[in-house]
């Protein structure tokens, strides 16, 4: 787990590089994020994208001195299943 100071009036990309864990031949065929720790209605997950091997969203906004874990869920083309999270602080830069 990978964990980010996010200032609050930021709107930020974050995301992972999946192809370190592919299998040969492998691809990314599914991906969402969520948020699983922090109160959701804070925080604003946006414009989630993938490709192949990677997947990204946009983070708006937070409440001052919280914390807040966003995970990304992804399917594979060989149908493996996984979660990556990262804990984003809400500070002041």
């Amino acid at each position: 787990m990978t964990s980010f100071i996010h200032d609050p009036d930021a709107d930020l990309d974050y995301g992972f590089d999946w192809s370190p864990w592919l299998a040969d031949g492998e691809s990314l065929s599914a991906s969402s994020w969520s948020v699983t720790y922090g109160t959701a209605s804070e925080i604003t997950l946006h414009d989630d994208t993938f490709d192949d091997t990677s997947t990204t969203v946009w983070v708006d906004g937070g409440t001052r001195s919280k914390d807040y874990k966003i995970t990304n869920h992804i399917t594979t083309s060989a149908g493996r299943a996984d979660d990556r999270t990262h804990t984003l602080k809400v500070r002041d830069r």
